[in-house]
């Protein structure tokens, strides 16, 4: 399978980057193709990537704006694209196949919640659309423990540590490879589980040492390594790096503690496993 950085910035998107997305694709004749997180302004470059009309789901570590938000901006171009918009948002016939949506509890309300704007004062606004996201998306739930088939994918979450409910994804192929994707996490058990014997690891990095002294909401370059050495993992590349935060010391703390390979996510940047 195919891991593609869609966005890379840590924390909101910054000026070479969006906020978090990845999309990881299969070598099949028929693909599946599943996005992780579609963090502010990661649409953009998602359609320069995919079709996002041909997605077979998206999943969501956690409900930060930087990891989510732009559901929204898909859900407008699923719903209001002329190819299925027939001028009434509640005729559900004209919308396209939903696309699966894997998330947190209450994502949809979330969600809803940042779509919705109030008609106000609007002189039409008796002609208003509703704001139910359940017309483009199908909702599942994920929790410590769950397993989902997306296609030849098998995604399993791990609770991790953040200040919000968040997760870790280990995504395995038919062929047995895996991805894990830390989502944003400091360093804790249920990580380095998600993470075990992965051929990729694809992990966060906000914080640095010596700098950031909180714990429980990110890992630093030195933390990050720890947990793909602790891990096994064949390879680790680091990701939602601020631009507050230099690269080649995060990178540079991470090699203290981890001996395979290191590389830093950029976006278009794609590995094969």
């Amino acid at each position: 399978m195919k891991l593609t950085a869609i966005g890379t910035a840590g924390s909101f998107p910054g000026p070479n980057s969006a906020a978090s997305c990845y999309l990881i694709e299969t070598d099949e004749e028929k693909p599946t193709r599943v996005v992780l997180d579609l963090g502010s302004g990661a649409l953009s470059p998602l359609q320069r990537a995919v079709d996002t009309d041909g997605l077979s789901a998206v999943v969501l570590s956690h409900l930060h704006p930087d990891h989510c938000m732009d559901m929204t901006g898909l859900y407008v171009k699923h719903c209001y694209d002329p190819k299925f918009f027939n001028g009434n948002i509640s005729d559900t016939g004209s919308i396209r196949t939903r696309t699966s949506v894997f998330a947190p509890a209450g994502a949809q309300e979330r969600l809803t919640r940042a779509y919705y704007t109030d008609p106000g004062k609007s002189p039409v606004a008796a002609s208003a659309h509703d704001s139910d996201l359940s017309h483009a998306f199908d909702f599942t739930d994920i929790d410590h423990g769950t397993s989902h088939q997306v296609g030849s994918l098998t995604i399993e979450s791990f609770l991790v540590d953040h200040p919000v409910e968040a997760y870790a994804l280990r995504i395995t192929d038919a062929k047995g490879a895996v991805i894990t994707y830390s989502g944003d996490s400091d360093e804790c058990d249920n990580l380095v589980a998600a993470a075990r014997g992965a051929d990729l690891f694809l992990c966060e990095a906000a914080f640095q040492e010596d700098r950031d002294t909180a714990r429980g909401i990110h890992l630093t370059g030195k933390r990050a390594g720890r947990v793909a050495q602790a891990a096994d993992a064949k390879s680790l590349v680091l990701t939602h790096i601020p631009s507050w935060t230099d690269c080649s010391i995060v990178r540079g703390e991470a090699a203290r503690e981890y001996r395979g390979p290191i590389e830093l996510a950029k976006p278009g940047n794609s590995w094969t496993v």
